[in-house]
């Protein structure tokens, strides 16, 4: 067998956690190869021929944060390494933490119900991520920090599972590869229900009951909250989810320091917290999107 080339790999850099799918291309892969990322192992999902090209799909290991080698070794029919067959490309993949900066979906979907309630019930709305401290858990009231009254705070999500909205299948799509059209699967995403606590306060009775009219109106006329799919993108249109009231009505008219106070909730249904992981890629696909060319790539859920 050849002595092994690589052509920079596809795409050139992953997630530190691993599991991403690589397509490595060059010349004289044998039908089995060993490859490295660094000092760690990664798993061959699958090696193929097309004409004079060799392409291996490759599914990385975790690593911490940096530019890594990859090393390609040939392997003999007992899985044995091959001596001299080895090729190397010198920092040719790098491992980056995920972004945090971006804003992501989930943020935008919250910004979202904060402006809408802040348009449509009271100005002075807030976000709470979590309640600190309450020192009456059994009167089904949260406490949170209010500083001007009357005010409205948003607290959570929780997020809880749905797999009634959930795809519950590959997500399949054509693409255009370097060697011709491609099969791209994907996991399906992880989609959930965001469950959210709406507090009220005020130390006026009668304030507080409008701020509850106003909120319960809120809720039942707001079937939907929509936002676009990408700021930076209008042209892709926006997408929307379906929105409802969530547990039951909490009110103490007795609070302490003459401030009274409701609790409330809402729910977000199907809502993709994740893209879905990639599974599998590189079959050849007709025009119709028919599989030509099918190998054995990857695994399925």
């Amino acid at each position: 067998m050849a002595i092994p080339t690589l052509l920079p790999p596809d795409p050139a850099s992953g997630p530190t956690s691993g599991g991403d799918l690589v397509t490595l291309r060059g010349s004289g892969f044998a039908s089995k190869v060993a490859v490295r990322f660094g000092s760690a192992d990664a798993v061959v999902e699958s090696v193929r021929q097309e004409g004079p090209q060799s392409i291996a799909v490759i599914r990385t290991p975790a690593q911490a944060e940096a530019s890594v080698d990859i090393a390609l070794q040939n392997l003999d029919a007992a899985g044995v390494l091959v001596p001299g067959e080895l090729a190397v490309l010198s920092s040719a993949y790098r491992f980056l933490r995920p972004r945090i900066v971006r804003e992501a979906d989930l943020t935008r979907l919250i910004r979202t119900l904060l402006r809408e309630l802040k348009r449509q019930v009271i100005e002075n709305v807030s976000l709470s991520v979590a309640v600190d401290f309450d020192d009456t858990p059994l009167d089904g009231l949260d406490v949170v920090a209010i500083s001007k009254l009357p005010s409205l705070v948003l607290s959570g999500p929780r997020l809880r599972e749905n797999r009634a909205l959930s795809t519950n299948e590959l997500l399949e799509e054509a693409v255009v590869g370097p060697s011709g059209p491609e099969l791209r699967r994907r996991r399906p995403p992880l989609t959930v229900d965001l469950e959210f606590g709406i507090t009220g306060a005020s130390d006026r009775a009668v304030e507080l009951l409008n701020l509850i009219g106003a909120t319960s109106t809120f809720l039942n006329t707001n079937r939907w909250l929509a936002m676009l799919r990408d700021p930076d993108e209008p042209a892709k249109g926006s997408v929307r989810w379906e929105m409802d009231p969530l547990g039951e009505l909490h009110v103490n008219l007795e609070g302490k320091d003459d401030v009274r106070a409701f609790t409330w909730g809402l729910v977000i249904r199907g809502f993709d917290i994740d893209e879905g992981q990639l599974l599998d890629l590189g079959k050849a696909v007709s025009d119709a999107g028919a599989e030509v060319n099918v190998g054995a790539h990857g695994v399925t859920p």
